[in-house]
């Protein structure tokens, strides 16, 4: 019988036999599992129809990928074979992640634009226009490359009193996201910056890739002040055009944007004061002829005939009215006359007159009309056509009417 060893040393024997034979492979198989860990490791499997193999990121490693790595995903896996002591098993230690079907570049180009666009950050209503006469232009490029040199020349010859303040960036390589990004935070701080310029020169997809990145990105969009992106030729799009609040397809190009032309400007302003004089000098004539057709008028030329006219028709309506006036109180008091006449033949004063008079009650004032509105012993009051008489009632007799028979 063979002597026993532990499971460390077969563990040990183990791995140094697998990783010596297998130092360096490419395995080509779907992820399935995949997870991000919070330490920066990503880990997943990868599996074909009847296998699969649990594979390791390590941060070193995942910070180099430009894509995210999700489940579904076609890769091939370039790596070391490792045997994991504490679990016993075998995995996969990547070293270069290949996507089939289209580059990685291309692959991390589509996704973050995919995310970027669900959150809104390339919607048209979220940019915001240029300033027309800017007064300090902020440029985020490379002091060496030839986009700064092409920018200065065209804002030398469109307006050269025009102050530009530099924040000098790499604009390519691992170091150039970060340094783009924080230029872009640090620009607000900078006095009177109306706009930004962010761009480089040409370059292949590798060498504009810094501005692809997801910080570049989100940085322009957290800018206070318009950004206008300027980054290779007409032919590249990256990220930080569609981002940005205005896109140049050229670095010299976006210095035309933001700078106005003065040459252009002077002769617009020339233009707009002929015209300017040629309306003001028709204004003028206009006004003039006006005038003159004013002062030719009766009411200018005589002002008081019109007052005068008005006063003497004034009187006139005062001499109707006094007419009517007088007219009308003639006719009132013809009127009067006739309904006190008329009304004096009816005043029963003028019945007593006569030889008439009316009995009262002396106590209510009641007209006595028949003998039943008398008693014995009741005050009678007797108006005369001069004077009154009182008297008492000593007896009541009732005289029967006769009726006639026809």
């Amino acid at each position: 019988m063979m002597e026993p060893i532990s499971v460390s040393e077969l563990t040990r024997q183990v791995k140094d036999c697998l990783e010596g034979n297998f130092p360096l492979v490419v395995v080509r198989g779907e992820v399935s599992s995949c997870t991000h860990a919070s330490s920066g490791h990503v880990y997943f499997t990868l599996k074909d129809e009847q296998a699969q193999i649990r594979v390791v990121m390590w941060k070193r490693t995942a910070s180099r990928v430009k894509f995210d790595v999700n489940d579904g995903m076609d890769l091939v896996v370039i790596g070391a074979i490792e045997l994991y002591a504490p679990r016993g098993t075998y995995q996969l230690v990547v070293e270069e992640l290949i996507p089939q079907g289209v580059g990685p570049l291309e692959l991390a180009f589509r996704q973050l634009h995919e995310k970027l666009q669900k959150e809104g950050l390339f919607e048209p209503s979220r940019k915001r226009p240029l300033p027309r006469f800017p007064r300090r232009i902020a440029m985020i490029t490379s002091p060496t490359g030839a986009a700064i040199r092409d920018m200065l020349q065209v804002i030398c010859r469109r307006w050269p009193s025009l102050n530009v303040v530099l924040l000098p960036v790499a604009v390519q390589g691992d170091a150039a996201a970060p340094q783009i990004a924080k230029a872009l935070r640090e620009v607000s701080r900078l006095d009177d910056v109306d706009v930004v310029i962010a761009g480089r020169g040409g370059g292949s997809l590798e060498d504009l890739w810094a501005f692809n990145e997801e910080i570049v990105a989100r940085a322009i969009a957290a800018c206070p002040i318009p950004v206008v992106s300027a980054v290779g030729h007409e032919i590249d799009v990256t990220i930080a055009d569609l981002v940005a609040d205005r896109r140049a397809l050229t670095p010299s190009e976006a210095a035309e944007l933001v700078v106005p032309d003065m040459v252009e400007l002077e002769s617009q302003l020339h233009h707009v004061g002929k015209r300017l004089v040629g309306s003001l000098r028709d204004q003028a004539t206009s006004a003039r002829r006006q005038l003159e057709l004013l002062s030719s008028r009766r009411v200018l030329r005589q002002p008081f005939d019109r007052l005068r006219q008005q006063s003497q028709r004034l009187d006139d309506w005062h001499e109707q009215l006094s007419r009517a006036i007088r007219t009308r109180t003639r006719q009132g008091q013809s009127q009067l006359a006739t309904m006190a006449a008329a009304l004096n033949a009816l005043s029963p004063l003028n019945v007593l007159e006569r030889g008439y008079s009316i009995t009262q009650l002396a106590e209510t004032g009641k007209v006595v009309k028949r003998v039943e509105d008398v008693s014995v012993g009741d005050q009678l009051l007797t108006r005369l056509h001069q004077g009154q008489v009182v008297s008492r009632v000593e007896s009541v007799e009732q005289q029967e009417m006769k009726s006639t028979k026809g």
